[in-house]
């Protein structure tokens, strides 16, 4: 029998587009299992600043008990620089099987892709937001040996020496960076600033005497201040803290601009599948309802949030867009 042109072409086609289809469900159900059956292997999470700061801290207080919570070791990955960028632009890149995850801060998706437009990712589009782990204030403190035991003297001596104190900050376009200078705008004080790959390595040489002045997170900085290597000054949080019943909040100081809080939550690339979003954030929120994680946390001056990935998606993009009207309000660029 003979199988016209026509008619082979047509069975063919018919043939392969059934192949195609099959190949697809295939590929689909491995997908699904592969969704199902995660983790099968340990999970990394990539704090992209230097070990000893706040993000450090939060991410080690949660990195065990999650690793119990998923069957599976949670392994904790510094990689600092750029303010918080070059560990950003990495977990970015990463594939979307929930592998390599990252701690989310106000540097990294907000005030450096604020002032920094080159940064190698998009804040609101390249990352999964999970969940919100908590939210720290910050604060500006100084050496001991500094002159000044108040806001007011500090305020004081600054102006007594324009550009004659430096301040130490975890990085270029970082938040401590950005919340200083707009700090400097707001008081009309003049301070050089000294970039660090990290709050650790800022702390150590304010702590030191290198560098008189510091801006950073309160939790990395708690215990140098209750063993009084650092004083505090002044906090941003929404009022005093039990820990710090003398320290004035920036908003008492009429600086409200400046009086806003730090994030750290979980990200992972974007396309994350929402059966993997899902777990990560269900596993994360009973780890944070354990006395003892949330005891780690609270202790250093950190609140929990634990919201939801829509709510943490949204709080990114405020963050995200506050810093950006404060960059083009003040005309603040990098150094």
């Amino acid at each position: 029998m003979r199988i016209s042109r026509r008619h082979f072409n047509r069975r063919f086609s018919h043939y392969g587009t059934a192949a195609a289809i099959a190949l697809g469900l295939g590929l689909g159900s491995s997908s699904a299992l592969a969704q199902s059956d995660y983790p099968s292997k340990p999970v990394r999470i990539l704090v992209p600043f230097a070990a000893g700061g706040t993000t450090d801290i939060i991410a080690r207080a949660i990195a065990e008990p999650l690793g119990k919570q998923l069957g599976q070791a949670v392994v904790v990955e510094n990689k600092g620089g750029g303010g918080g960028t070059i560990g950003a632009s990495e977990a970015a890149r990463a594939p979307a099987d929930g592998y390599l995850l990252s701690i989310a801060t106000v540097s990294t998706t907000a005030s450096n892709p604020a002032i920094n437009p080159k940064v190698a990712y998009n804040p609101l589009t390249d990352f999964t937001p999970i969940i919100n782990i908590a939210a720290t204030p910050n604060i500006i403190a100084v050496h001991p040996s500094f002159p000044a035991k108040s806001y007011e003297e500090f305020v004081k001596a600054v102006q007594a020496k324009p550009d004659g104190y430096a301040y130490a900050s975890s990085g270029t376009g970082g938040i401590a960076h950005l919340q200083m200078e707009l700090f400097k705008t707001l008081t009309s004080l003049s301070m050089q600033h000294i970039p660090y790959r990290g709050s650790g390595p800022a702390l150590a040489d304010v702590v030191a005497g290198q560098v008189p002045i510091l801006f950073d997170n309160l939790p990395s900085s708690m215990p140098f201040i209750t063993s009084e290597r650092l004083r505090p000054l002044a906090i941003a949080a929404p009022e005093r803290i039990a820990a710090l019943p003398q320290v004035p909040t920036f908003k008492e100081l009429g600086l409200e601009p400046a009086n806003r809080m730090a994030y750290y939550g979980i990200v992972g690339p974007k396309g994350l599948p929402a059966p993997i979003v899902q777990k990560i954030h269900a596993a994360t929120a009973q780890v944070l309802q354990d006395p003892t994680v949330r005891k780690r946390i609270e202790d250093t001056g950190a609140q929990i949030v634990a919201n939801s990935p829509e709510e943490f998606a949204a709080q990114i993009k405020a963050e995200y867009q506050v810093y950006v009207d404060v960059v083009k309000k003040q005309k603040l660029t990098l150094e």
